[in-house]
């Protein structure tokens, strides 16, 4: 796939193609998987959201028995903030952050919707298409998806569904805790999402890897912010 668009027009046009797209679906291996995670935050400013503030995007590598590894990219954001066009924001952002990391992962997590969009489309799905990796989509909250919330057992999961479709679920990673919304991506179904996401899950409720990336992002910003403060 080519360079990230730079317009919204262009951006609809590709999340439509790679919205009825049907690649090779993905399953995890049985052990010594290498998930990765990313994250990206901006510089606290008076108008949030803009074009051209500052940005820091990680990824974070964990293989079970190894050392985690990072990587950490410093860049702007490229569009303002609108919601079903995130890819015209970060994307490119993460695109780099992932591929710095010492080694390609199985799969990524990515802080963001994937088929749960208007057009099938969100950044998990088209950051993976990117990347030519198996995405995972974590969030929050959903972009369209509807769904009651699961049991509050750890594990437990609820459909979340667009228009008729499974497009993912809430997943209980902690008991009691509110649950995640996990996201069916690029080559990946909701069930292996759910997979994915529990085998990456430690003591916090959000994945280790996704987890790792946001404190790289948000320290970088805190130095940064201290720095110019100084």
């Amino acid at each position: 796939m080519g360079l990230w668009p730079t317009s919204a027009t262009r951006l609809v046009e590709l999340q439509e193609v790679l919205g009825r797209s049907s690649p090779e679906p993905w399953e995890p291996a049985a052990a010594g998987m290498a998930v990765a995670g990313c994250f990206v935050c901006f510089a606290p400013t008076t108008c949030p959201g803009e074009p051209g503030e500052q940005a820091w995007a990680a990824a974070t590598l964990l293989r079970k028995g190894s050392a985690m590894v990072h990587s950490l990219i410093e860049g702007e954001a490229e569009a303002a903030y609108e919601p079903g066009l995130l890819a015209l924001r970060e994307g490119s952002l993460l695109e780099a952050a992932v591929r710095a990391l010492p080694e390609t992962p199985d799969v990524l997590l990515v802080n963001a919707t994937g088929r749960d969009h208007p057009r099938g489309a969100g950044l998990a799905v088209h950051l993976g298409a990117v990347l030519d990796i198996p995405t995972v989509g974590v969030t929050e909250r959903t972009l369209q998806a509807e769904g009651d919330w699961p049991p509050v057992e750890r594990g437990a999961v609820s459909a979340l569904c667009l228009e008729g479709q499974l497009v993912g679920f809430w997943l209980r990673t902690r008991r009691a805790i509110r649950p995640v919304a996990v996201h069916a991506g690029w080559r990946t179904s909701p069930s292996v999402a759910v997979q994915v996401v529990l085998q990456a899950v430690r003591k916090a409720r959000t994945p280790e890897p996704i987890r790792r990336a946001r404190t790289v992002a948000r320290r970088a910003r805190g130095a940064a912010t201290l720095g110019r403060a100084m």
